[in-house]
């Protein structure tokens, strides 16, 4: 399908799906919409803008190979990995403004879904089954969130109503809009107090197996760890031993390995919720895509520089 519509220079800009395209409404004069899935080779030797299809960049992005595109627009938040199957020279963008929301959303589910035994009372659900307990709180609870970049200031805002001590840790220390954000220096001092760990941090290798035997063992017993993240920021070895023995908890929206595999240890272990890294699948994603992409495009249209360029810009 091609689209035409209202502005200021030609543009040719591809989305993956007829839905993307039609949430984008009407855009400037001279813009070429092209729908292409990436399961087939190129319909064109130049783009002005990719969009590639959500969630499975790896398995497209080669067929940019000789393909003129002056922006690949990523669809998610993290771009780990990214730079290794990126053509040379293309500009990265990624989706900074879309998910945020929606993963704060569900860092939040996940937390209270652990801490008040939501989990298992759909179990009993299901079997028909009344099994009431005494939970645990997330109000008074000691909260460390671990990232403090546009989810992890997301989930704060979400926390604040829940009245928990929350002690915000990025990479650097910092006071950021009134916040005062420790750095990740002082993790030790800080972790034993934590009654709950929230991960928001991006993977990569700066981050991998940050949440190691020795981060596990720091936290008190019964402590929560929520990630949100990255799998890769997990040791998944020695979070399964901590929680073997009874000392961790944990609610993971992503893993390492991802997904996991059948019979992985995580599964059906007590003490463990998963859910299958669906953060920003929600129908929070489709109008934020949409405008993230409408305002490239105007951007691009009217010669200014794209947002959220994170490689090759």
């Amino acid at each position: 399908m091609d689209h035409v519509s209202s502005g200021i220079r030609n543009l040719v800009i591809s989305v993956p799906t007829e839905q993307l395209a039609a949430d984008l409404g009407d855009l400037p004069e001279g813009v070429e919409l092209v729908v292409w899935p990436m399961d087939a080779d190129a319909p064109r030797d130049r783009f002005d803008m990719v969009v590639p299809p959500y969630m499975s960049m790896a398995r497209v992005l080669e067929r940019l190979n000789g393909i003129d595109v002056g922006l690949v627009q990523g669809q998610s938040i993290g771009y780990d990995g990214v730079a290794d199957i990126l053509p040379d020279g293309l500009p990265f963008a990624n989706a900074a403004s879309v998910h945020e929301t929606s993963t704060a959303e569900l860092a939040v589910a996940l937390t209270l879904t652990a801490q008040r035994h939501l989990d298992a009372f759909a179990v009993d659900t299901a079997a028909g089954q009344w099994a009431p307990v005494f939970a645990e709180s997330l109000a008074d609870r000691r909260v460390l969130l671990l990232g403090y970049g546009g989810v992890g200031k997301a989930v704060a805002a979400r926390l604040e109503p829940f009245e928990v001590e929350l002690t915000a840790v990025a990479s650097r220390a910092r006071e950021e809009d009134g916040v005062a954000v420790h750095g990740i220096d002082e993790l030790p001092e800080l972790l034993p107090r934590a009654e709950i760990v929230i991960l928001t941090l991006p993977g990569g290798e700066a981050t991998r197996g940050m949440v190691d035997d020795a981060f596990l063992s720091a936290l008190p017993d019964g402590a929560l760890v929520v990630n949100v993240g990255r799998g890769t920021l997990v040791d998944t070895d020695a979070l399964v031993g901590h929680v073997r023995r009874g000392r961790i908890r944990a609610a993971l929206d992503v893993t390492d390995p991802e997904p996991l595999p059948e019979g992985h240890p995580l599964w059906g272990l007590p003490g463990v919720l998963i859910s299958p890294h669906v953060g920003g699948a929600s129908t929070a994603m489709r109008p934020r895509i949409a405008k993230l992409v409408r305002t490239q495009i105007q951007r691009l249209a009217a010669g200014e520089p794209p947002l959220n360029v994170v490689l090759g810009g």
